[in-house]
């Protein structure tokens, strides 16, 4: 074992200490309050923000963490999947795209893992934006373009603190060419960006509240399974979630990092008519250890079917080696699903760098 894999290893056993230790915590001294931002419209009725037990963001029903043990077992035990892992010659096809960020109406174009360009009444959206490496983790596919190149934007969309979602370096270039970019994210964010700029303006969401913007875009903040972390104590201190990006004629999910389960069908009820789905379907295996933290592709397509959307989107894979899965397993079990009438819906496999026309 490399230290790399040692200092790896004690990194997520660490984390998963300190999950377990937080949730008995808060079950033994249940100090239970609430957080929306009044600032901003909720639009789920009776919705008083966010649960928080000992000044600890929740999920319910509460996802059961994985205990020390597992994470040592996953990493240090043989991956049934490592021969096929080792044969599997998948390669993103990166477009190389000098103009990233110059996309006519309603078209879009991805980056990479989760990370979108989009266009939508009038404005230029980037989601989730991670444009190099990871700490510890190599690139497998390169950005289609140089992050200098990313200019023009109207906002950046920060889905929770996780640091191939939410990347300092990434941040720092961006805002220092887009100054009048603006940030809509969720709890706990803003003092991430304001350690990096004052200058640009910031707003925290709740679960089912709408941000500011301009006339004609609709932006709204939506529940995840995930959780948060990027230090040793910050456990689900900041929120999680997803977002919806409304016109006056498109509809589009941006679904995040999550977990299957019930928050899809929600959804579906508070909109009805989502054109385009952009979906997670990386980082699945083990199943045991992943699954209260990533969607599967199979999960993924149940989760597309119960938002009754038109067009699937697949992210979040093929970028950064995060598990156990081969990197070209996603895509054929999407278009397996497709081919069989599963996904009810069309698929749509982007290429980093090529400029799509949303549906």
């Amino acid at each position: 074992m490399t230290r790399r894999e040692s200092i790896k290893i004690v990194g997520l056993a660490t984390a998963s200490l300190l999950i377990n230790n937080t949730l008995t915590m808060a079950n033994d001294t249940n100090k239970i309050s609430f957080k929306l931002n009044p600032d901003l419209v909720t639009i789920k009725p009776n919705w008083n923000g966010n649960k928080l037990v000992n000044n600890t963001f929740v999920y319910e029903p509460e996802i059961q963490a994985k205990k020390f043990i597992d994470i040592i077992k996953w990493k240090w035990g043989k991956n049934p999947l490592k021969e096929a892992k080792k044969a599997d010659t998948f390669k993103l096809e990166i477009i190389p795209n000098n103009k990233p960020t110059s996309l006519n109406e309603n078209e879009v174009v991805w980056l990479g893992h989760s990370s979108f360009i989009m266009k939508i009444a009038g404005k230029v959206i980037i989601t989730d934006p991670i444009l190099g490496k990871l700490p510890m983790i190599g690139r497998l596919s390169k950005l289609p373009c140089k992050p200098e190149e990313i200019t023009g934007l109207d906002y950046i969309l920060l889905s929770h603190d996780h640091r191939d979602h939410c990347d300092i370096p990434s941040l720092k270039i961006l805002l220092a060419q887009n100054p009048n970019v603006k940030i809509l994210t969720t709890f706990g964010l803003g003092e991430i960006i304001n350690g990096i700029s004052k200058k640009h303006a910031v707003q925290e969401a709740s679960w089912f509240q709408e941000y500011k913007t301009e006339n004609g875009l609709k932006i709204t903040y939506l529940p995840a399974k995930h959780w948060c972390k990027r230090g040793l104590t910050d456990l689900n201190k900041r929120l999680w979630g997803s977002f919806m990006i409304q016109s006056a004629i498109k509809t589009i999910y941006f679904a995040a990092d999550t977990a299957y389960d019930v928050h899809f069908k929600e959804i579906a009820t508070i909109f009805p008519n989502i054109d385009i789905a952009f979906m997670p379907v990386g980082a699945y295996k083990p199943e045991h250890i992943m699954k209260e933290n990533h969607v599967s592709p199979d999960e993924a397509v149940q989760g597309f079917n119960d938002l009754k959307a038109k067009h699937f989107i697949p992210m979040h894979y093929g970028t950064f080696d995060l598990s156990d899965e081969p990197a070209g397993e996603p895509e054929q079990l999407l278009k397996k699903a497709q081919e069989t009438n599963t996904l009810q819906g069309k698929l749509h496999i982007l290429k980093p760098g090529l400029v799509w026309q949303m549906g």
